[in-house]
């Protein structure tokens, strides 16, 4: 590939995603930055995914792209090979073999203002949100007040219409007809986060992955205060992809003039992993099967 002096390197790349994602903002167990990739590379091309999966990786090199930026790492956890008979290493020869650079911003996209949590924020139709907790010195997820009142399932009804379409849908937990006023999000998994939630007066908490135990003793706690705060799992993918067009958008305004000739795409490949679901059951008081 031969780079012109109109071309953005991916140094000139990662500066710009890392002061929008700073890297000292991620959470200290994390692994975020480039994976992958040389930093005088030329950049044309830039995909945008919330998994660095091996159908998103194909996605890319059938799109002619120079980098993909992804929300989840690659390598969050020690491995020992790349060799193309585990899943990790077949995605790292297709990277390499490529010349396809990976970046990964993770925590620190979720910390970002605007970032993840925000993105999810106005998906829940919240705006002039507040950090739902600190941690690590950071704010993680958001907290805010709906423009007027909403029945729970309304609420649930319009945010899957928000949401990427996965085969879970939409988890809720709570009376068709609660009101919501108040929410709280945290994209991706979020039951970690139970008393935040309860001191931020929240009547709802959206966010996903929630395990039947913690979930479970969050609402019989619940039940002990009013019925509040009732659950809503968006899904963990659909939760986080809401922040990807956001991300093009920032992405090309900080690289200014120079990102003239760039091209950014998302993703369509669903990373979601689940492909079907066998008796769902739809909200009472509502007209339609909105699961």
């Amino acid at each position: 590939m031969t780079e012109t002096t109109d071309d953005l390197s991916l140094r000139d790349v990662v500066a710009a995603l890392e002061r929008l994602y700073p890297l000292d903002t991620a959470q200290s167990w994390d692994r975020v930055g480039l994976v992958s990739g040389d930093l005088d590379q030329p950049v044309r091309r830039i995909h945008l995914a919330v998994d660095p999966t091996l159908a998103v990786i194909e996605e890319a090199k059938q799109a002619g792209a120079d980098l993909v930026i992804t929300h989840h790492p690659l390598l969050l956890r020690g491995i020992h090979s790349v060799a193309t008979t585990t899943a990790k290493g077949a995605a790292v020869t297709e990277l390499i073999v490529n010349d396809i650079a990976l970046y990964c911003a993770h925590t620190n996209a979720d910390v970002a203002d605007p970032g993840v949590g925000q993105a999810l924020a106005e998906a829940c139709g919240l705006s002039g949100t507040q950090a739902l907790e600190i941690t690590e010195g950071q704010e993680l997820g958001r907290v805010g007040d709906l423009p007027e009142p909403l029945g729970l399932a309304e609420f649930a009804r319009r945010l899957h219409e928000a949401l990427p379409r996965t085969a879970g849908g939409v988890r809720v937990s709570g009376p068709a007809d609660g009101t919501v006023r108040r929410v709280a999000v945290l994209g991706g998994a979020g039951d970690s986060s139970f008393e935040a939630v309860r001191a931020s007066g929240a009547d709802v908490y959206v966010t996903a992955d929630l395990r039947h135990h913690p979930a479970l003793e969050a609402r019989e706690e619940a039940s002990l205060t009013g019925g509040t705060p009732y659950l809503v799992d968006a899904g963990h993918f659909a939760s986080e992809s809401l922040w990807l067009p956001g991300l093009a958008s920032r992405l090309v305004t900080e690289l200014g003039p120079a990102a003239a000739r760039l091209e950014v795409h998302v993703s369509q490949v669903r990373t979601d992993p689940w492909d079907f679901v066998l008796g769902a059951a739809a909200p009472e008081h509502t007209q339609g099967d909105h699961a």
